[in-house]
């Protein structure tokens, strides 16, 4: 459940962060691959782009999960970033 409340958080990590620390470059590479497939309205989902689960892959999860706000809630729908981590497959994220 705590990877889930994770997963649910990590898109929410990517959308406004401007500061500049250690995991900016995947926050930055997650709203230019991945924002478009994992904002509102929950429907419909969209198959993410080979990119966007080329930064799935590579991202630090735990890094990005640090940063979440409850602003960041409202932009992305959690529905679907949890679709886009299983259809990306990212290994430390499902069980």
């Amino acid at each position: 459940m705590a990877k889930l409340m994770c997963l649910c958080f990590i898109i929410l990590t990517i959308a406004v962060a401007m500061s500049v620390d250690e995991c900016e470059g995947d926050r930055q590479a997650m709203i230019k691959e991945c924002a478009k497939y994992q904002q509102w309205p929950a429907n419909p989902k969209l198959d993410p782009s080979e990119a966007c689960c080329a930064v799935w892959q590579k991202a630090n999860i735990p890094c990005l999960c640090a940063g979440v706000t409850k602003e960041k809630e409202k932009i992305y729908c959690m529905e679907k970033v949890a679709y886009v981590a299983n259809f990306c497959k990212k290994p430390d994220l499902i069980s």
